[in-house]
Parts: C-alpha cells; structure tokens; sequence
C-alpha cells in the first residue's frame, strides 16, 4: 500500500520530546495519566471518519487554497503541544510568547518594517478584524472601502464594529477600478481604503501605487489585506505592475497576511501589522491577574483575542528557521513554482480550443470554463467537469465569477451576468513537477464530458 501520509519524521518528535523533557528533569518524579486502552479504538474511528476528506496533501488537489503544514510547523506545533502554552501573558506561554515576537518581527521585516506593531491571530479574519477595528478608533465615522472581489469578510466586520462600509467596482482583471474608486473619494467621508493584494477568488492584485497616491491626496487610511498573496514580496517571477505593488506594501498603514495559507503552517494562524506603534494605545486594558508576571509586554496587551495557542507561535519559529524568509531562498523557490505552475497550466488552457480562459494569473490561482453555446450552458459543463475530474482523482474548485472576466467567443450567449467556472490553486511547490499528470487528466476529462463538436 502506498504511504501517501508521511510517519519518518515521528521519529525525530520522539527525539525532541525526549530533549524538552530534560529541561524539566528537577521536578519531582510525576507520572501523567497513562492512556486509556480505549483511546486506541476512538482513534481508529477518527482515522475513519478523517478519510472522508479531499486529499489536501496531494499534488492531485489543485482546488481551494489548501495545503498540509511544513513538516517541521506540524512536528514544532506538536512539541509545544506536549506544554500547551497560552501566548496570552507571559506566565501562560514564556518560550512561545518571545517565539512569536521574534518570527512576527520576520514577517514586519519581510514587508520592510522594523518598527512596528504586531501579533499572532487565530487566522485572517481576526487579523482583518484588528486592522479594522483601529481604523474605527481612530475615525469612528468614516466609510471602510473594499473592492467587490474584496473578501467578504470586510462588511461582515464593519457590520460587527459599526463601521459604515461599501464596495467599490472591478475593472476586468479583478482589481479595483480607479475610475469608480475616484469618484467615490470625491463624495468624501472615506476613512480607510482595504487594498486587496491576492483576492481569494481570482489571485488579482490592487494598484497599490496608485492607491497610495490617492491616499496622499485624499487623507484616508490604506489598510492592505494580503492574507492570501503577502508572501509573494519575496518571490522573483511576478509581472512587473504585480511586483510594484508588493514593493511599496511598506507604506500601508496596517498589514494582514496568513500564514497558515502560503506560510506552511497549521490553522489558525494570521498576522496583523500596524506601521505605527503608537495604536497600541487602543488595546490598554487592566487585567488583575494576568500581566503581572514580567514587565516586558505580554502579547495580550496588544491584542482583541484573550487565550491563543503558544504552539502556533512555536511552528511559525520553526518554519523560520529553516526557510528563512528571503528573496531567493527555498521558501522563496516554492513560491515561484507555485506561480509557474500556474502560468503554464493556463498557457496550456489557453491553447485548447475547448476552453475559454480568462486574465492571466498574477500569483498561483487560475480559472476557466469549457467553451458553449452560452454562459449557462458553460456552467453547467464546468459543474460536470469538477464532478468528472474527481472520479480521476483529480481535485479542482468552483467559482463564480462576472462573466467580464472572460474572452467569451462572440458566438457564447451572455445569458447570464455570472459565470461558474473551475478554478485551480496551485499553491503547492510540488504542482509543478506533477503539471504533466494534471493535464493527463484534465484532458481526459474533457474527452468524456465536454461536447465533440467543441474538440
């Protein structure tokens, strides 16, 4: 049987479990509760029910963004799990707290920042969250701006702050549209603009250069959700309007990017960043029990979340340590593979006349339809194909998108204002040694499900 789940690296776990038990060899002997004999049987049946999943892992699922940790993040975050550390005060996570200042001083680095606030969060949300929530301290009745391929989450936060919030249009590669942006900013009363760099659905980049010159104009706040794409500053293969973006992240006010999504670590794990240290001053807070332990800064003190787990500090370090976050660098390299898997799948799309595809991808994410009589015909041949494509164990995803987005031929109806269409995210750096596997099977597919007359 094939050993798709990798177990060798037990073996060191078991090394480094043996080498954190020596530190705590003074303590009176102390014997934890042995494991119940029937913990095994509970186990087996997770293991059951856990096979009731898409094989994440694999270079075969190419659909959501979803990926296993690095080794080293699940062994490290396993570690410390053996402690349980809180990251909340000192005295709950000592170790893991001074962890995670060091590796989110990495990540402020990486966009250019060594001064600055920061911390963990439980994932992206909460980080956005955050970063909107100063917004609003700062100008309480000013409009948070998001682009409409913006998450989703910005109106449900400015809903949840009260914070007033509205959409702003796309032009056709999924971007913000300067022209609409501008006529809003006219209007006035905008507090804080969201730039997206890397939007979950399409990968599209906001001008961001163009965008920070309407900030000096207009005096709002630039807040850059970068959770999906914020590691690509250090990759070297990006267009060159995609790569001035990322260059001058470090004169946005605040900054969210996920780890857990391109960073190689286990959920949940964002990042918030603000260029200002002085925001702080809205996290103060009195605790009688918690922050008395140390008189260095407990991460709780800069922080809306109370309890967070240490061991997400701890992988973090880790993955670090050994990828350090560096143009060039392994991490770097895998980025880049990402992306030119991506750039080649969609090169051999494009060539295929049974496809429609549309804009070229500025990071690892690509979509497309087969090619039909009109868009709802096209949707409903892309629902057949993702069906299709699974039972070859190949694993793509669903979107739906405007139907502008595409190079629709001239004879496809545009019944419809959207378009669903298969997407793939190619954010493994394995993708692209198995590009030639995926198109096996993406071609197959389309010999079985997509209409002769379209070959």
């Amino acid at each position: 049987m094939a050993n798709n789940l990798e177990t060798d690296s037990l073996k060191v776990l078991i090394a480094a479990l043996e080498k954190l038990n020596t530190g705590f060899s003074d303590l009176k002997p102390f014997s934890a509760p042995a494991l119940d004999p029937a913990a095994a049987t509970v186990l087996m049946q997770v293991a059951d029910r856990m096979q009731d999943n898409y094989p994440y892992f694999h270079p075969l699922y190419a659909g959501q963004m979803l990926k296993p940790p690095h080794p080293v993040a699940r062994l490290a975050y396993m570690l410390a799990m053996w402690i349980n550390p809180n990251n909340h005060a000192l005295d709950g996570g000592k170790a893991s707290s001074q962890m995670e200042k060091e590796a989110v001083a990495e990540i402020a680095h990486m966009f250019g920042w060594d001064t600055f606030l920061g911390h963990l969060t439980s994932g992206g949300t909460m980080a956005n969250l955050e970063a909107l929530w100063v917004s609003g301290r700062l100008d309480p009745t000013g409009t948070i701006l998001a682009s409409r391929q913006a998450h989703y989450t910005h109106s449900r936060i400015s809903a949840v702050l009260n914070l007033k919030f509205e959409s702003v249009a796309n032009d056709l590669y999924g971007r913000m549209d300067l022209q609409a942006l501008q006529e809003r900013l006219d209007q006035g009363g905008v507090g804080t603009l969201v730039a997206t760099l890397g939007t979950t659905a399409t990968g599209s980049i906001d001008p961001l250069p163009e965008l920070l010159r309407l900030r000096d104009q207009y005096g709002f706040r630039l807040h850059v959700d970068s959770a999906y794409g914020g590691y690509f500053r250090l990759a070297g293969n990006l267009s060159p309007q995609t790569a001035r973006a990322f260059e001058c992240v470090s004169e946005a006010d605040s900054i969210v990017v996920d780890p857990h999504k391109h960073g190689l670590q286990p959920y949940g794990c964002g990042c918030v960043l603000f260029r200002d240290p002085s925001v702080g001053r809205f996290y103060k807070h009195d605790s009688p029990y918690t922050y008395f332990s140390s008189s260095e800064l407990h991460l709780g003190e800069i922080s809306l979340e109370c309890s967070r787990a240490g061991a997400t500090a701890v992988g973090l370090w880790a993955t670090h340590k050994l990828l350090p976050l560096v143009p060039g660098g392994e991490f770097a390299v895998g980025l880049e593979s990402g992306r030119n898997a991506a750039l080649s799948l969609w090169q051999k799309i494009q060539a295929d006349p049974r496809f429609v595809v549309a804009f070229p991808p500025e990071l690892d994410i690509i979509f497309w339809v087969p090619r039909a009589a009109s868009v709802s015909a096209a949707s409903e041949l892309s629902r057949h194909f993702f069906a299709a494509a699974e039972q070859k164990h190949l694993y793509l995803a669903l979107a739906n998108l405007p139907v502008e987005f595409f190079n629709l031929p001239a004879e496809m109806l545009p019944d419809s204002p959207t378009i669903t269409c298969l997407r793939s995210v190619l954010m493994k750096p394995e993708h692209l040694t198995w590009l030639a596997d995926i198109w096996t099977l993406i071609q197959q597919v389309a010999a079985e499900v997509l209409p002769a007359d379209l070959d």
